[in-house]
């Protein structure tokens, strides 16, 4: 059993901490909105700290799943902060999806401090989190992570130290170009069937087993087919990977295309008042372009 604190209970770091008590874990969270460290205290009789600083205090490890770079920079810095209050030998694993240069610079502070880091974002989404089965990505030094391995290993089905700090990161940011072309075919896909005449089920079953095949696919075709986007994760936080992947590519000399134009396609669901749809909702875009191109 270790003694660990968890930052951030949205809809991520909600269950991935409940799990941790689960495994056997001592819990203390913290969240902004203290009502919901309250909420999840009250469920998993876990602790609740007043800042992040109190929460990591006397902990072995800090993990925190925040939304973006100066979310994760706002708990982790400061009087108050997750650094404040980690002691020499303790280790912080960060869960959110944010730039590499953060995961870096986070390590380098925590490094001078005596603290250990690593940089480990998620994928699998909501579902992944709630069941416990979540990709994670990680970035650090060997040592580092075979530590905090067995710990994570509470909400994880597959996780892999992935280079030095940042690679994590860079890793995730990797899944998220691909997942963006991927929906985007399968919502072409989808489009062209429809407006085809095919029996979109039956013609999904038959693609679906053939190269075509894809986690996307299986898991997201029956609802874009009725035109329901609340079932993952949202165009607003994709838009935010995006930016990071596209932001990366300018330093790193990659070219990105798809990623870019897919993006600009998100910006348009945006617009469309899409901002929670899930990132399925890219079929919506290309439904309400046809619509317009009849008038």
């Amino acid at each position: 059993m270790a003694k660990v604190a968890f930052i951030g209970l949205g809809v991520m770091g909600y269950p991935m901490a409940g799990h941790l008590v689960k495994a056997g874990h001592a819990v203390t969270v913290w969240n902004r909105s203290a009502e919901k460290a309250d909420k999840w205290v009250a469920q998993h009789k876990g602790q609740k700290g007043a800042t992040p600083k109190a929460a990591a205090a006397g902990a072995e490890l800090v993990m925190a799943c925040v939304g973006n770079d100066d979310d994760l920079r706002s708990v982790t810095y400061g009087d108050t902060g997750i650094l404040a209050g980690l002691a020499k030998g303790a280790i912080f694993v960060d869960h959110t999806t944010a730039s590499a240069d953060v995961a870096r610079e986070i390590g380098e502070k925590a490094k001078a401090s005596g603290q250990g880091f690593i940089d480990a974002p998620v994928s699998g989404g909501q579902a992944g989190a709630e069941n416990g089965q979540l990709t994670i990505m990680c970035g650090g030094d060997a040592a580092t992570y075979e530590k905090v391995k067995p710990v994570i290993q509470a909400y994880a089905k597959m996780q892999n130290l992935m280079g030095p700090t940042g690679s994590g990161q860079l890793t995730k940011m990797m899944n998220q170009i691909c997942i963006a072309g991927l929906v985007q075919g399968l919502a072409e896909a989808l489009a062209f069937g429809r407006a085809s005449g095919l029996d979109l089920t039956k013609a999904v079953e038959v693609i679906s087993k053939g190269a075509a095949g894809s986690w996307q696919m299986d898991n997201r075709h029956k609802t874009m087919i009725e035109g329901k986007f609340d079932y993952g994760f949202a165009v607003d936080w994709m838009r935010k990977d995006l930016g990071i992947c596209l932001a990366e590519a300018r330093r790193n000399g990659a070219s990105l295309p798809v990623a870019a134009l897919v993006d600009q396609f998100y910006a348009e669901v945006q617009q469309m008042g899409g901002n929670r749809w899930d990132t399925s909702s890219l079929i919506a875009r290309l439904e309400a372009t046809k619509t317009a191109k009849k008038f």
